[in-house]
């Protein structure tokens, strides 16, 4: 059967939304989630296969009226280049299954050791992620953010919001290196700093982790971040500690301490599923004996400015020599790249 088989498609809505409304829908909650999942990736697969067909329909309709003018031909050219791009990404969205794959995504990030370069670092990537979630259309919501001292970022925690953001997105989890000269050091040396990429599906119902308060430690603070008055005056900011784990997550964005508690345990609980399906990623790859290095949580990249520009993956061996243009976001291609070997 076609994974792009509308009639197929269609009668799996149809069938996922006559379950929804039964009355005993949400009494398993486990198997409402994977019922929601599946309706929510059969109606993307097939309004995205509809506007495909669509698309080229109009093209063709296109080269057959204007086939003696050579500027409207080049622009059907333009325009099937386009939709070839769509339809390998709409097959790369059906290679993920994963459960939380259409989810959107918390990420953060970390400056590694290495002071103000690491977190001048740190800062870079966070927009580079942010000029790549305006390229496909994806909207970022800052949570959390820890100033350098000096330049930078010692960590900032952000949401991206977007069919299946956290599905690519996990592609770029790891440790990212960077290798350039200083703009810091005035004997301009070359510097290599890193920073670490954490990425968290953002969970769509809140009873998939339950959470016991003694397991718990919440001290509270007051928010370093932009805000006015209200942030900068009141111990409104949140730091929950997970004891079993020793997972710490914290939010000082909101307006209230209660609101900015709820934000930190909704990250807490998307880090213990990721922890869980990193756990179950990595027991697959042991029993199926993968070699290609796709570790979660390795260096994954490097960046380099000098003394040649060059970013290259090391689980792939994807390069790009244009450095600034990835730096502008453009890292769909090694997110493409990672994702169709690794499946």
């Amino acid at each position: 059967m076609s994974l792009f088989d509308p009639t197929n498609l269609k009668k799996q809505i149809e069938q996922f939304k006559e379950l929804t409304l039964s009355d005993t829908f949400w009494q398993d909650v486990s198997a409402a989630q994977k019922i929601s999942q599946q309706l929510k990736q059969a109606e993307y697969k097939l309004s995205n296969y509809l506007k495909l067909k669509k698309d080229l329909k109009a093209v063709e309709e296109m080269i057959e009226l204007f086939a003696d003018d050579e500027d409207l031909l080049s622009e059907a050219a333009k325009e099937i280049i386009l939709l070839n791009e769509h339809v390998d990404a709409l097959h790369l969205a059906t290679l993920l299954k994963g459960k939380y794959d259409i989810n959107d995504a918390t990420l953060t990030l970390h400056a590694g050791a290495g002071g103000t370069e690491a977190m001048d670092w740190a800062n870079m990537l966070y927009r580079m992620y942010v000029r790549y979630a305006e390229r496909v259309g994806y909207k970022v919501a800052e949570i959390d953010r820890l100033e350098g001292e000096e330049a930078g970022v010692k960590s900032v925690t952000f949401n991206v919001s977007g069919e299946y953001a956290y599905g690519y997105l996990k592609a770029e989890k790891g440790v990212h290196r960077l290798v350039r000269i200083s703009p810091f050091d005035s004997n301009k040396r070359r510097h290599t700093s890193f920073a670490s990429l954490e990425v968290m599906p953002i969970l769509s119902n809140d009873t998939e982790i339950e959470i016991a308060d003694k397991d718990l430690k919440v001290d509270t603070y007051r928010s370093s971040g932009a805000g006015g008055q209200h942030v900068n005056k009141t111990e409104s900011a949140i730091r929950i500690t997970h004891l079993p784990t020793g997972i710490v997550v914290s939010c000082q964005t909101q307006r209230s301490q209660i609101q900015n508690r709820e934000y930190a345990m909704k990250m807490l609980k998307s880090k213990l599923v990721e922890i869980k399906e990193r756990q179950q990623t990595e027991e697959a790859a042991a029993i199926k004996g993968d070699i290609k290095k796709i570790e979660w949580g390795s260096q994954i990249r490097s960046y380099v400015f000098c003394p040649y520009t060059l970013v290259k993956d090391h689980r792939t061996g994807f390069e790009n020599a244009n450095v600034e243009d990835v730096m502008d976001g453009n890292i769909q291609p090694f997110i493409e790249d990672y994702l169709s070997k690794a499946f």
